[in-house]
C-alpha cells in the first residue's frame, strides 16, 4: 500500500510512524539570516530527523541574480530535486527548527514545480525534540533519481508586477516581515535597503501563525481571525512579501490551510524592492489594524 498524506500538515506522531517508508523523503529546509551562526547547515550537521536530507535554501536558487535565493529554473530545480532523491512518486514532508519560518519556502518551491505530495511537519524540529524523539548527525548520501518539474507562473510575481499592481490594485500585498521592519521603526536586517513597505500593503508577521512555545501552526479558525485582523480581504487574490522570500511562504501556507489558494510570493521581496532607486517606500503602520 504506497503511502499518503494525511493533509498538508503532518504530525509528529505520524512522522515517527512512517519514518522507514522508502517513498517518504524528509527534508530539513532550516534557514538562517545572513551572519547569524552557525549557520543552518552547521545546525543540520549536528542533529537532525533520521533520514532527512537538507534543502539548501541558498543553494537551490537562481546563481545568475545577486538577490538571494531567487526560484532557480526549471532545468536547474530537476537537477537540484534529483540529487535529494526527490522523485515525481516522492511523498515529502518538511520541518524547520522552529516550526513555521522557512518549511514554508521548500513547500512553495515544490508545489511552484509541480510537486504537491508535499507536507509540513507541525512543531517541526523544536516538537519534534521536545517529545524526545530520535536525532541524529548522520548525513545520508541520498540515490539520485530523476525529477520532472512543472512551472506553475501563477505562483510568483516580479518587481514590475508590483508597480503594477500599485496602479490597479487588483492583488493584496501582506508582508510577514516583523512590524518594526514594516512601520521602518527598525532598520533593515541587510545593509543598503531602506527601511518601510510596499505602499498599501498589510502586514502580518510570519511568527504570528504558530504557537512560540510549541511551534504548532495556530487552527484554521486562528489563522482566518490572523489574516483578518491583518486587514486581508478574503475575496481578493494575494501577493505575499517579506525580507527575500523565504518567511512569506509560511503566509502563503497559512493561506491554504484557511482554503484560500489564489496566493503568490513577490519572489524579490524587499531585498529588490528596498534598494536605493524609485521603487515607492511607505512608513508607519500601513493598511492593517495597527500594522501587525
Amino acid at each position: 500500500m504506497s503511502l499518503s498524506l494525511p493533509g498538508s500538515l503532518v504530525s509528529t506522531e505520524w512522522l515517527a510512524a512512517h519514518l522507514d517508508d522508502p517513498t517518504l523523503v524528509i527534508l530539513d529546509g532550516s534557514f538562517k539570516l545572513p551572519g547569524v551562526t552557525p549557520i543552518a547547515a552547521e545546525d543540520f550537521a549536528g542533529r537532525h530527523i533520521p533520514g532527512a536530507r537538507f534543502f539548501d535554501i541558498d543553494a537551490i536558487a537562481d546563481h545568475e541574480t545577486a538577490l538571494p535565493h531567487m526560484l532557480p529554473s526549471p532545468a536547474a530545480f530537476e537537477r537540484f530535486a534529483g540529487d535529494l532523491g526527490i522523485s515525481n512518486d516522492s511523498v515529502v514532508v518538511v520541518y524547520d527548527t522552529p516550526g513555521l519560518m522557512s518549511a514554508g519556502r521548500v513547500w512553495w518551491t515544490l508545489h511552484v514545480f509541480g510537486h504537491d505530495k508535499v507536507a509540513i511537519l507541525d512543531g517541526g524540529l523544536k516538537k519534534w525534540l521536545a517529545e524526545g524523539r530520535p536525532v541524529t548527525g548522520a548525513v545520508i548520501a541520498p540515490a539520485p533519481t530523476h525529477f520532472t518539474a512543472i512551472f506553475d507562473p501563477r505562483a510568483v510575481r516580479a518587481k514590475a508586477q508590483l508597480l503594477d499592481n500599485l496602479r490597479s490594485q487588483a492583488e493584496q500585498v501582506i508582508d510577514a516581515r516583523s512590524a518594526g521592519r514594516f512601520t521602518a521603526e527598525e532598520t533593515e536586517v541587510r545593509p543598503g535597503l531602506r527601511s518601510g513597505h510596499i505602499p498599501g500593503s498589510l502586514n502580518l508577521p510570519f511568527n504570528a501563525l504558530a504557537n512560540p512555545h510549541t511551534g504548532e501552526v495556530l487552527t484554521v479558525s486562528e489563522l482566518r481571525k490572523a489574516f483578518e485582523a491583518a486587514g486581508l480581504d478574503f475575496s481578493k487574490p494575494v501577493i505575499a512579501s517579506c525580507g527575500s522570500g523565504v518567511t512569506a511562504a509560511a503566509l502563503v501556507f497559512g493561506l491554504h490551510l484557511v482554503g484560500k489558494d489564489d496566493v503568490a510570493i513577490y519572489d524579490g521581496a524587499w531585498t529588490e524592492w528596498g534598494q536605493p532607486g524609485d521603487t515607492p517606500v511607505e512608513t508607519g503602520a500601513g493598511k492593517g489594524r495597527g500594522g501587525r
